[in-house]
């Protein structure tokens, strides 16, 4: 397909001034967004975390439930179950390096356990099938966070489509982009519509349900970024395989560096390149990875601050039990996005990589 000028787009959308309830870009990415996922439907929002939000109220879950979480989420997955007036039950990973145990998250459901929420962290998912035989097992909602996930697949099904709603961001630096939106994707007809009445302070009622008879909110996604997040989408397929590239890449250029070991996807995952991992084998594994961001990589601990959610400070009012296995995990994690502009130069990418390989090298070497 011919793709427009991004500023000739925009400034079509901006001076045409369609009738404001039509939202003819969010609905035409809508509907591109959901035969991409190859799923029946997708609903357009002001955010990731309003996907997240969008996906558990749309889904039943309110005040006095429980959602198990994975115990090194990002603060916004946290933020989306408590706005949505759910506690989250937070679960360890793993002690083989799984990001979600499934025995400890079985050991966790009570009588008001209402949906699994696991984390692609970096666009990983690790072996995520017990999780969705959890979910089938118990009659929980299966909803993915799929915010780094775009293009990622496990056992060929794309991630985020594997249960009851997968939840997107479309902020900027994410490989499908529009500086800022999200959206989430679902097979179940019930759920979108309350997703799509939710988002709109349900004036566009779900059935059986009449318009504003229920509170909503304002998470549209502005038409000038539904249009920019439709030119994003046109260029996926290239995209993902340049990520993808590209994460191998850094790997490869980083080597076999003493301290360092690369952290292999589950055979059944084909990761979509957001991020090259590594576990940290060194000594103060958390000082390593704020060193190297002020040395210029940029890095899910170093820069993001990323940790257990039992340790987070933003959690401490939700009583958290320590999750050890995930707090080792996540501070000896060296995960690195692969921020590669879209350009037609692979040797523009090339160089870019090895400058940061030769940085992780370098300072991985003299810790």
């Amino acid at each position: 397909m011919t793709v427009p000028d991004p500023l000739a787009l925009l400034e079509q959308v901006v001076t045409r001034r369609p009738d404001p309830a039509s939202r003819e870009q969010a609905a035409l990415l809508e509907a591109e967004l959901a035969a991409a996922h190859d799923v029946a439907y997708a609903v357009v929002v002001s955010s990731g975390t309003a996907a997240l939000h969008t996906a558990l109220v749309a889904a039943g879950i309110g005040a006095g439930d429980e959602v198990l979480v994975s115990a090194i989420p990002v603060i916004m997955t946290v933020a989306a179950v408590v706005l949505a007036g759910a506690r989250p039950v937070f679960v360890d990973t793993g002690p083989d390096g799984e990001p979600f145990d499934v025995a400890d998250a079985a050991s966790k459901i009570t009588s008001r356990t209402r949906a699994v929420l696991p984390v692609h962290l970096g666009g990983r998912s690790g072996d995520l099938q017990p999780v969705v035989d959890l979910a089938a097992h118990t009659g929980l909602h299966l909803i993915e966070d799929a915010c780094q996930a775009h293009g990622s697949r496990y056992r060929g099904w794309l991630l985020g489509t594997l249960g009851s709603a997968g939840c997107f961001s479309l902020k900027d630096g994410k490989l499908l982009s529009c500086g800022e939106g999200g959206y989430l994707v679902t097979n179940d007809p019930d759920l979108a519509a309350r997703a799509r009445a939710f988002q709109s302070h349900w004036q566009t009622p779900a059935p059986g349900q009449p318009a504003l008879t229920r509170l909503g909110t304002n998470y549209r996604l502005a038409e000038p970024l539904a249009a920019l997040a439709r030119l994003s989408l046109a260029g996926f397929d290239a995209r993902l395989a340049r990520h993808r590239h590209g994460a191998n890449r850094l790997v490869h250029l980083v080597g076999d560096v003493p301290g360092l070991t690369v952290i292999p996807a589950a055979p059944e995952e084909q990761p979509n390149g957001y991020c090259a991992m590594w576990r940290i084998l060194l000594p103060r594994p958390r000082e390593l990875s704020g060193r190297l961001a002020e040395a210029g990589v940029v890095n899910s601990v170093g820069s993001f601050g990323l940790r257990a959610a039992h340790q987070h400070v933003a959690c401490r009012s939700l009583h958290p039990a320590p999750c050890p296995n995930a707090a080792h995990a996540a501070d000896s994690l060296l995960a690195v996005p692969v921020s590669l502009p879209d350009s037609d130069s692979s040797l523009d990418d090339d160089g870019r990589l090895a400058w940061i390989a030769d940085l992780i090298t370098t300072e991985v070497s003299a810790w």
